[in-house]
């Protein structure tokens, strides 16, 4: 596991990585309103996750998401929020790789890092017009569907069916690795 912090990740990243990436949501806040107030861009969408074992699901979920908006920021789990949620032998591939993955995909405009266990204060401070959610929810059961109705954000159900789960492709390299040892 990398030892890095989300704010030493531009210290030590390249500038491609640079590209999209903001250590803090205030940073970001302040970059969208100038793309806002310029005209560079309208509408502002917003997904999250753990992105850990990259896979097909997420990059269905993150065009879906893309398409509802003329930018799409993704917020990524930290490593300690993803131990939090996931357990402790999570993630399977740290921050910094996971950032880097993800700011290579098309539909990715910007990235933010959070550790908190809902979005709501992602959601105040940045205030997308479309918060984009993946299909094993519905519009009444995310989480922050109140703070969305009361800061009039759009929410939207995106991606494939919930067919594939980083969880399930780790638990199956799990017992592959396993059957070879014996």
């Amino acid at each position: 596991m990398s030892g890095l912090e989300p704010r030493s990740l531009l210290e030590s990243a390249g500038a491609a990585l640079r590209r999209g990436f903001f250590p803090t949501r205030e940073a970001l806040a302040e970059r969208l309103d100038l793309g806002r107030s310029s005209g560079e861009f309208e509408r502002v969408g917003l997904a999250n996750g753990c992105f850990d074992l990259l896979h097909v699901g997420h990059l269905r979920y993150l065009e879906d998401a893309r398409r509802r908006a003329d930018v799409l920021v993704v917020a990524v789990n930290t490593d300690e929020s993803v131990r939090t949620l996931k357990g402790p032998e999570r993630p399977l591939v740290p921050f910094e790789e996971r950032v880097e993955l993800l700011l290579a995909l098309r539909p990715v405009d910007f990235l933010v890092p959070f550790a908190e266990e809902t979005l709501a204060e992602t959601l105040r401070l940045l205030v997308p017009d479309v918060h984009a959610k993946g299909t094993d929810y519905t519009a009444e059961t995310v989480p922050e569907r109140a703070l969305d109705l009361e800061l009039g954000i759009e929410i939207a159900i995106c991606g494939d069916p919930k067919d594939h789960a980083s969880t399930e492709l780790a638990a199956r390299l799990s017992r592959t690795t396993d059957s070879v040892k014996r």
